[in-house]
């Protein structure tokens, strides 16, 4: 083969890979380990566009380096497959999400294959498979069987916790519970019935039932997580999202808060993921003080870590939300309070918190007590106080926040003048000797430390309050009301949760009539007849047998998307393991992910709770390490350039006409030029511009036989960039076949008869129509081309714009490589067994030290320039030594392994070029042993001269005086003297 025919190398290469099973790795191996990993893709209908192999090209390119490099390398891969978007279509369609998933996972897989990926695809997993989720089923066991000790700071089987109920009773427990839990005593356990006991334990549980407050999206029919909902509407499909209170499953997540942050110093992750963590945690320190409210048998508990500004409190405010909001409100406020509630819960919090502006609240009518003075404090509500961040509820002191102040300015509310014309901000004083002086005798002349211990000290006597250490984490609600999820593996025995088995794990979906929740708004498993447990045959049986004595209601939710990928790694060490997530042996080779790649947006979300799942999988001795990922990188994102057609959007027509409806385009340059008319007249261009399309408008109404054609309220329509050829012209027949509605349209174009477009750089997406498939560039240029190309425009962590047109350039490169190789007659394959001469050593091994720096320190994109500039290089030199040939063949392949496989081949090599060991970087062929002179007469230089480094002074004189050229500028005379820098310069003055 003569001719560089990338589609049949292409195939032929990943037919071998597959039939060979050459990424395969091993759980045992002599050699050191190395675990790449990609985040889990969800598969959807659309497939891949150029955007998203990004990340795996690059963790490819490491993974096929470090095996270079003599590393037993694990790089596997899968699909998340649960999800809204395939429940959504079966919705839509009345098809099964099984089928839709399995559709697009086969189209998935074949659009990696064609990539070529170095995946192991032994171990693939899928999270809608009932092999996989049995054990995401067995990890909501295993919390709910636990609690978080925070004396030995870990989770500890719930059964160690009952042992010391039974002896102990709950006094002496430091555990993660809920906050309503009431001390008892031994004996009043012993006492209690097993319901009591079981609901107590349901305080403790790891995973728990509680009436919580959550974004519920009723157009999708379930609940939605902070980071699934963009500007107060679902991410997806754009519906509105309200808070309602609904009994959940949640996972508290909040007793890992400090290990969580204490983590985060121990992993290689970018800086700003880290910061998006801890800010997501955060970690306060303060004190909890508790205010009564008076003429009511009840308190209020807010978290301050300004406790020393207790005197400046003139008034509280609530989150609308707050349980105590219905109970405290009088008779007089009832209904603007009410109102207020309504109107809140149709804002999400992610929308109250970034509103900064507006003012709003409600006076409840009800007074708590300041638990120093006695004053009474009047009790309002706010959305700027959320329900979800700390207790809900704000001691508001005027004088040192912002938006107290603004909001006591707004409603009246007195101000007190205790700290009048002073500035108390933490960083007005932290670095005096005093506070200022206020009226509180005892805070006065105080540092600030020392006041801000002086007012817990004085809380803690006055049984008011204590220091507290405040986390902004919640926990993570952990039900979602839709089918196409993980089922729990739960039924209800009076109304309290009770764990099936885990020998009779899978608990798989059931068949529903429909996947929409039921019309008294039950979650769509309401639906199901057969779904329901019985207890003595340990198996799913018809609703219609429910007695509540040996067969009970099954729970109706399914878990939530992070549940499959917040422990997806280690089942990929042993998928096929039946006995546990992984066996020992397994999970103490691999440890945990060495290179984990993927984007920033799953910052805390699907991060955190990996994290999370893993420290406790290490608590209860699972797992052998306690984080999952030590080291990250996001990748950027590759935009796409989405095309714009200018249209005429009102069309005014005759009552009695007959016309069809019609959109009428106008070029993006001629409505430019016109449109400037108006801000610059009298512009012969633009006004020639205004008057060529006024002429076509008259021109289409009267063909048109319309009365007017409305100019002056234009917009702009997407056009699928398939329909935009050379120089941003609109293929117009194409463009009005691609839509019905345009299929009438009419098109004012440029003189020359072509249509422009106008382009702009975005994310690609669907709904842009600006997605380029990956297919297409690998039937026209190969997968080596599309991956070099996506690693050539730019560093892996940033975003950048995909130019179909800058590939052409990557792919000549590739046949250049190609002709390297193929030098003989009529491009007939030929390498020389003959040495090589020491510029293509040169060439090579700076090569080869560029290139395992770069990728190194992950800069995919220098080591393609390095590429480009080496076979440039070499072409000049006219190199085809084997010495030189076959360690570039091995350099390459990471990048661009079918056309490396196909050379190695050529070389005389069997097997595959991937288990060949990396060149080795000799330091030799880059010192330099000569030096090429510049030989100047009277300061002008006039030829060089190559001559070994280690010559004296008076030898490179004598040389340079002997040289022919020498003397044909001198011509004859003798010079006065001659100057040379031994390894810089030779001057001759004549």
């Amino acid at each position: 083969m003569s001719k560089y025919e990338f589609n049949s190398i292409e195939k032929k290469w990943q037919q071998y890979w597959a039939e060979h099973n050459t990424f395969a790795a091993q759980n045992e191996s002599e050699k050191p380990k190395y675990y790449v990993l990609d985040m889990f893709p969800y598969p959807s209908g659309a497939g891949l566009h150029v955007g998203h192999p990004l990340g795996y090209i690059a963790s490819d390119i490491y993974a096929r380096y470090k095996r270079h490099k003599g590393f037993n390398v694990l790089h596997p891969m899968g699909y998340d497959s649960f999800g809204l978007p395939a429940e959504q279509y079966a919705i839509q369609t009345g098809q099964h999400p099984r089928k839709t998933t399995k559709e697009n996972i086969a189209r998935y897989r074949q659009q990696l294959d064609t990539i070529g990926f170095s995946f192991d695809w032994n171990r693939e997993v899928r999270t809608s498979s009932p092999k996989y989720y049995r054990w995401t089923q067995w990890i909501f066991m295993q919390l709910f069987e636990s609690w978080y000790d925070y004396n030995a700071d870990k989770a500890r089987p719930i059964s160690e916790l009952i042992s010391i109920f039974s002896s102990e009773g709950n006094t002496s427990v430091n555990a993660a519970c809920d906050a309503e839990v009431s001390d008892f005593s031994s004996e009043e356990w012993n006492g209690f019935s097993e319901e009591e006991k079981q609901q107590i334990l349901l305080q403790y549980r790891l995973t728990y039932l509680a009436e919580t407050e959550v974004n519920w999206c009723p157009a999708l029919g379930t609940v939605l997580a902070n980071d699934e909902i963009v500007n107060g509407v679902s991410e997806r499909g754009g519906h509105p999202v309200v808070r309602k209170k609904m009994k959940q499953w949640s996972m508290r997540i909040t007793a890992y808060a400090q290990r969580l942050l204490d983590g985060l110093d121990k992993i290689d992750w970018p800086q700003p993921l880290k910061d998006s963590q801890t800010n997501w945690i955060g970690r306060s320190e303060g004190a909890s003080v508790t205010f009564n409210v008076k003429d009511y048998d009840a308190s209020i508990e807010v978290f301050t870590t300004r406790p020393d500004t207790i005197f400046g409190v003139s008034f509280m405010t609530l989150a609308p939300e707050h349980p105590l909001v219905s109970k405290i409100t009088t008779d007089a406020q009832k209904e603007k309070i009410e109102a207020y509630v309504e109107a809140t819960a149709k804002r999400s919090e992610r929308e109250r918190m970034a509103d900064v502006k507006t003012i709003s609240g409600e006076f409840t009518g009800a007074y708590a007590e300041h638990p120093f003075t006695k004053e009474p404090i009047p009790i309002w509500i706010g959305d700027y106080v959320l329900a979800s961040y700390g207790t809900g509820a704000v001691m508001a002191v005027p004088a040192g926040d912002q938006r107290d102040h603004d909001f006591a300015r707004h409603f009246d509310i007195p101000i007190p003048d205790i700290f009048e014309g002073v500035d108390i901000s933490e960083e007005a004083y932290a670095d005096k000797d005093s506070t200022p002086l206020m009226n509180s005798d005892f805070l006065n002349g105080l540092s600030y430390n020392e006041a801000v211990n002086k007012a817990i000290e004085a809380l803690e006597q006055q049984g008011a309050g204590k220091g507290k250490i405040n986390y902004r984490l919640r926990d993570a609600v952990f039900s979602r009301q839709r089918y196409w999820g993980e089922p729990f593996p739960v039924y209800y025995k009076n109304g309290l949760p009770q764990l099936i088995d885990a020998k009779h794990l899978p608990l798989t979906l059931p068949e529903v009539s429909a996947y929409l929740p039921t019309e008294d708004g039950q979650p769509p498993l309401g639906r199901a007849d057969k779904w329901a447990w019985d207890t003595e045959k340990n198996e799913v049986v018809e609703n219609s047998k429910i007695d509540d004595e040996k067969v009970f209601p099954l729970e109706l939710n399914t878990m939530p998307g992070w549940a499959g990928s917040s422990c997806y790694l280690f089942r990929y060490m042993d998928p096929n393991n039946e006995e546990q997530l992984a066996g020992e042996e397994a999970l103490r080779y691999w440890q945990n992910v060495d290179l984990y790649l993927g984007g920033s947006e799953h910052a805390t979300g699907h991060l955190l709770y990996s994290r999370f799942w893993t420290k406790f999988l290490y608590d209860r001795k699972v797992l052998p390490v306690d984080e999952p990922f030590k080291k990250l990188i996001n990748q950027g994102m590759i935009l796409g350039e989405s095309a714009f057609v200018q249209k005429v959007s009102a069309v005014v027509r005759d009552e009695n006409s007959s016309t069809e409806p019609f959109e009428v385009f106008v070029s993006s340059s001629l409505a430019e030029k016109a449109n400037n008319k108006f801000s610059k007249p009298g512009v012969q261009e633009f006004e020639d511009a205004f008057s060529y399309i006024q002429m076509n408008l008259k021109r289409i109404k009267e063909r048109k036989n319309v009365r007017d054609i409305n100019m002056n309220n234009q917009v702009h329509s997407y056009s699928d960039i398939s329909y935009v050829i050379n120089n941003n012209e609109l293929d117009i027949e194409g463009f009005k076949k691609w839509r019905s509605e345009f299929s009438n349209a009419e098109f004012i174009t440029e003189k020359d008869g072509t249509f422009k477009v106008t382009r702009e750089v975005e994310k690609m997406s669907k709904s842009k129509y600006n997605v380029v498939n990956p297919d297409d560039i690998c039937e026209q240029y190969g997968a080596d081309t599309l991956r070099m190309y996506e690693m050539f425009l730019g560093p892996i962590e940033q975003a950048k714009p995909w130019n179909t047109a800058g590939i052409t350039g990557v792919h000549s490169f590739l046949k250049k490589l190609w002709k390297l190789y193929h030098g003989g007659e009529n491009g007939s394959f030929q390498v020389s067994d003959d040495a090589a001469d020491k510029e293509s050593l040169k060439t090579l091994h700076k090569t080869i030290k560029k290139v395992e720096e770069d990728i190194e320190n992950f800069s995919f994109n220098t080591s393609v320039s390095t590429f480009m500039i080496a076979v440039n290089e070499l072409s000049a030199q006219n190199c085809n030594q084997r010495e030189i040939l076959e360690p570039l063949a091995i350099l390459i392949s990471p990048y661009a392994p079918h056309i490396a496989e196909e050379l190695w081949e050529k070389l005389g090599h069997n097997g595959s070029i991937s288990k060949v060991a990396f060149p080795k970087f000799e330091e030799k062929h880059l010192v330099e042993s000569s030096k090429e002179y510049p030989i100047s007469f009277n300061g002008k230089m006039r030829f060089t001269m190559e001559l070994p480094l280690d010559m004296s002074k008076d030898d490179i004189e004598a040389a340079v005086m002997a040289h022919e050229k020498t003397e044909q500028y001198l011509e004859g005379r003798t010079p006065k003297r001659v100057i040379v820098v031994p390894g810089k310069i030779v001057n001759i003055v004549g």
